[in-house]
């Protein structure tokens, strides 16, 4: 009983850097070995649910989306967008989000600007399911750079939620003219208190409605509870997907060199995994940046705090727009 008891923490400490992380930035790898790669699903029938739930959210929307599949060194990438107006917004999600869960993400920041949604390779969604053993934050960050060269789009404005942050600091494309990251990984490691770790373990042992919505009540601020959307996809991901691991902090060189174009960071007040004590002083200490705190939010950016994320992205997207003048 006690040897599974540890078998059981081991794997919920992963299912936690599942929810939002990465492995660590290595040496780096060639983004196009392909051979013998993991990929994001335990089977083929959890990839067949997967797809078949991104695909039904997105014909379910009910404002005007376009797709696009592009080809990279690691397989095709989905892009999802909607909107008009410059500079683009290219949203890159966090671990085991996409487009179709971050919908309400694309309809605020599309009423706004042009907006696409990553699908990242090696996460759940419509995008090449493989993903690299080692070197994944820095292959990932090598394939934006392909999407973002494919776009053709110049003067482009980087919004990364979490591991998509982490993702958005790797990316070093010339297209880039800035950077908005809301809680982001890549700075500090994640903090797993407690309560949270038991809540997951829950969670991971019977991946029920109830027990995913227990849970990610610790990702949202107290007395909030998390939208349906993520109840079911979050319930959804722990039967049919692989875990990935929390990165650690970038390198600070690399942090300070990405200070040389305007960005933004935010992160809510309640946001256990990256609290804003924490954080602070890492971004400050590394970009020279003022870390924004958004009242009433935890980790998950809910519908109710978009609007709070789109008046931060507004403040680098008008210097991207002067850039493109």
């Amino acid at each position: 009983m006690a040897g599974s008891r540890y078998l059981a923490n081991v794997e919920v400490g992963r299912k936690l850097e599942s929810l939002d992380g990465w492995v660590e930035l290595d040496e780096p790898e060639p983004a196009g070995d392909t051979g013998a790669m993991p990929t994001a699903y335990r089977n083929p029938r959890g990839h067949d649910a997967v797809r078949q739930w991104c695909s039904e959210a997105l014909a379910r929307a009910d404002f005007p989306l376009t797709s696009a599949a592009v080809d990279t060194s690691a397989g095709q990438v989905q892009l999802t967008s909607a909107g008009t107006g410059r500079p683009r917004v290219v949203m890159v999600p966090g671990t085991g989000f996409n487009a179709a869960v971050a919908l309400p993400w694309l309809r605020a920041l599309s009423a706004r600007w042009a907006t696409t949604v990553v699908d990242l390779p090696g996460q759940p969604g419509l995008s090449d399911p493989r993903r690299p053993r080692r070197a994944r934050l820095a292959w990932c960050g090598r394939v934006l750079d392909e999407v973002l060269a494919a776009t053709e789009v110049d003067g482009v404005v980087l919004v990364g939620n979490s591991l998509g942050a982490a993702v958005a600091l790797a990316a070093d494309s010339p297209r880039i003219a800035a950077r908005a990251l809301i809680s982001p990984a890549g700075f500090v490691r994640l903090s797993v208190d407690p309560k949270l770790a038991l809540a997951s373990a829950v969670w991971l042992l019977r991946p029920t409605s109830e027990h995913t919505r227990r849970m990610l009540r610790l990702f949202v601020a107290p007395g909030e509870d998390p939208p349906e959307t993520e109840v079911e996809w979050v319930t959804l991901m722990a039967t049919c997907c692989r875990t990935t691991l929390s990165p650690p902090p970038l390198p600070t060189e690399l942090l300070a060199s990405r200070a040389e174009r305007p960005c933004v960071v935010g992160v809510g007040e309640h946001d256990r995994f990256l609290p804003p004590r924490r954080l602070a002083p890492a971004v400050r200490r590394t970009m020279d940046l003022d870390l924004r705190v958004f009242s009433d939010m935890g980790h998950l950016t809910t519908p109710g705090h978009l609007d709070d994320v789109v008046s931060l992205v507004a403040e680098v997207a008008d210097q991207g727009i002067g850039q493109i003048n």
